[in-house]
């Protein structure tokens, strides 16, 4: 009598499809992980930025009587600009100042402090810090803050935008396409909500262009990240409605 044969699955082991569509489901999950945290860092800087600059601008910030402790400066150099391949531009030197101040009980320190509004101050000074939540903003009615910069957690901000940009606009057209398919009027497959994103990311691109030179005539707005956000979204949407309406005719 011939022996039972082995079950395939035994002989060759797990099915590769299905460790193939786990493995997708990890790297999804640690890729939305990764972008929900820096949706949130990039939502917490922005606020910090656009409320500081709202309370300087109508005159909110808490003030206190404070000392200066330490006064420490620091050369910067880099070049201003340039050609295409960056190497025209004239190499400047500049002195940022480490300001340590003693508000009450509290020693502060602010760092990146430009000459200009260091100028003047001197270890023991007495001062009148501006005050945002705790932080200095202002000494002496000048502004210390140091703003979005390339520095700390801006530098990873700055680099990965338009990622971040892209998967707001992305979530946004699938969102809006989970609710425009409820009715059961409309069915949008994958390239139908392609074509929305593409057209608003590409907005969303433009709009970072623009930023970027009103940024070199002075103009910088401390909500900045909102705009091509904002920008491409309603490009997006405004596209993905013209195609559920032709969608809904057919």
């Amino acid at each position: 009598m011939e022996e039972p044969t082995r079950d395939a699955a035994a002989l060759t082991g797990p099915d590769p499809r299905r460790t193939r569509t786990v493995g997708a489901r990890v790297v999804s999950a640690v890729f939305r992980l990764v972008m929900a945290a820096l949706i949130l860092l990039l939502a917490v800087r922005t606020y910090e930025e656009t409320a500081v600059a709202l309370a300087r601008s109508n005159g909110s910030l808490r003030t206190a009587e404070a000392t200066v402790s330490k006064l420490t400066s620091h050369t910067e150099s880099g070049r201003a600009g340039g050609g295409q391949d960056g190497g025209s531009g004239n190499w400047i030197v500049h002195t940022e100042y480490t300001v340590e101040l003693r508000v009450g009980d509290e020693l502060t320190t602010v760092d990146g402090v430009p000459d200009a509004a260091a100028h003047g101050l001197r270890e023991g000074q007495r001062v009148t810090a501006g005050l945002w939540h705790g932080r200095v903003v202002e000494v002496d009615g000048r502004d210390v803050w140091p703003g979005w910069h390339a520095g700390g957690w801006d530098i990873p901000l700055f680099v990965l935008y338009p990622l971040v940009m892209g998967y707001l606009i992305a979530l946004a057209v699938a969102a809006c396409a989970h609710l425009a398919c409820r009715d059961g009027r409309a069915r949008l497959e994958r390239q139908d909500r392609s074509g929305p994103w593409v057209l608003g990311f590409l907005v969303a691109v433009a709009a970072v262009f623009v930023l970027i030179v009103c940024a070199a005539f002075g103009n910088r707005p401390a909500f900045w990240p909102l705009v091509p956000v904002a920008a491409g979204t309603a490009a997006a949407l405004a596209r993905l409605r013209v195609v559920v309406r032709r969608i809904r005719s057919q």
